[in-house]
């Protein structure tokens, strides 16, 4: 999608708190994949982790850091993922289902020839 659209829109990561930290709760698949992280207390922390999740997911896209008061997810209501597609004017033209199961590309494949079109 970002090959396909990357001339036309912008794609940005952004990573919010940890879904699942060593401190919290920790899922069997985050112990057999070795993500093992304490929720961050810094953003040199949360900066830290989100660099290693860009590097081991191999992300091709800017990777942004949410604030330590979790500004972004709370707003978005992103956690634990969700799909956005913000338009040029700052309002949302497209927002997914809470992940894991609402995190759904080709949804947000078809908003953004939608809105492509409808831009003009």
């Amino acid at each position: 999608m970002h090959r396909r659209f990357g001339d036309q829109v912008e794609f940005f990561v952004i990573y919010i708190r940890e879904a699942h930290p060593t401190d919290g709760w920790q899922v069997e698949s985050n112990e057999r994949d070795d993500v093992l992280y304490k929720q961050p207390t810094t953003l040199a922390e949360r900066t830290e982790i989100a660099g290693v999740c860009a590097l081991r997911l191999d992300l091709s896209i800017p990777t942004l850091i949410d604030t330590l008061d979790n500004s972004t997810d709370l707003q978005y209501y992103a956690l634990p993922d969700r799909l956005y597609l913000v338009g040029r004017d700052g309002r949302i033209a497209y927002r997914g289902a809470p992940g894991p199961f609402g995190f759904v590309a080709a949804e947000l494949e078809q908003a953004i020839e939608r809105y492509l079109v409808e831009q003009g």
